[in-house]
């Protein structure tokens, strides 16, 4: 029998309070820099860090990470209640994975929370997202991102490798409601055991009575067949008109001949 670990309320409060603050840390460190690109940089203006590479770019997107759906005019207000709903539901995800004292997968959902939450502001704001970190590759560049798309992309790839490769860790995340289920059926077999010895005595009372009469039958058929037998040994031996002996039979009158 494998005994379940049990969960402490107070170190699941405790990592919670901790996930959230680092969230929290995370969304204000994205918004430092972002305005610090505002206040310090022109729109669309660059500057190398290392040359031909990697450079600081500022730029305005009205889509998602990487320029998702920047040509819309509707992704804005789309991703915005995206935003707020995908990070409402992954915080929620954090305080279960607290709860069970996941760590990493806490951590994994405060990343990706952290992003969500960080572009969320932007888009709410400034009705775009600031961007700027920009990646040169010979004559391609890659879409332009943020401080809160790095979270959000490193938390996920954090989930996807708890989910390839750590199974039983990811599986105790969802523990909860099968164990429930386990748990049913097992009363409910607990029950259907304890009413079935119930009916198989009230089934198995007339059979014992049958039997003991069918005893009483073979002990008073027994007994008067045993006062038949000693009837039969009491009797005396009558004398008949012969004498048997072995071998030859004589016949004589009741005198022996000498």
């Amino acid at each position: 029998m494998s005994k379940s670990k049990k969960i402490n309320p107070a170190v699941g409060l405790e990592l919670m309070v901790i996930f959230f603050f680092m969230m929290l840390f995370l969304v204000i460190v994205d918004q430092l820099i972002k305005r610090y690109i505002v206040f310090t940089m022109d729109y669309q203006e660059t500057v190398p860090v290392i040359d031909n590479f990697f450079s600081l770019h500022y730029v305005r997107n009205t889509g998602s990470a990487f320029s998702f759906l920047a040509d819309k005019e509707w992704g804005v207000k789309a991703l915005s209640y995206v935003s707020a709903i995908l990070g409402g539901l992954v915080v929620i995800l954090m305080g279960v994975a607290c709860a069970k004292k996941l760590k990493m997968l806490a951590f994994a959902f405060c990343l990706i929370a952290s992003g969500a939450f960080g572009n969320l502001i932007d888009r709410v704001y400034h009705k775009y997202v600031i961007d700027f970190l920009r990646f040169d590759f010979g004559d391609y560049t890659f879409p332009i991102f943020n401080f809160a798309d790095i979270c959000a992309v490193i938390g996920t790839v954090i989930l996807m490798l708890i989910i390839l490769f750590g199974h039983k860790y990811f599986d105790a995340f969802w523990g909860s409601s099968s164990e429930k289920k386990k748990a049913k059926k097992a009363k409910a077999e607990a029950a259907l055991k304890t009413s079935k010895p119930e009916e198989s005595k009230t089934e198995e009372e007339p059979e014992l009575v049958v039997e003991n009469e069918n005893e009483d039958e073979k002990e008073s058929f027994e007994s008067e067949s045993d006062g038949a037998e000693d009837d039969t040994e009491e009797r005396p031996e009558l004398p008949g008109p012969y004498k048997v002996r072995p071998g030859i039979i004589d016949w004589h009158d009741g005198d022996d001949e000498a």
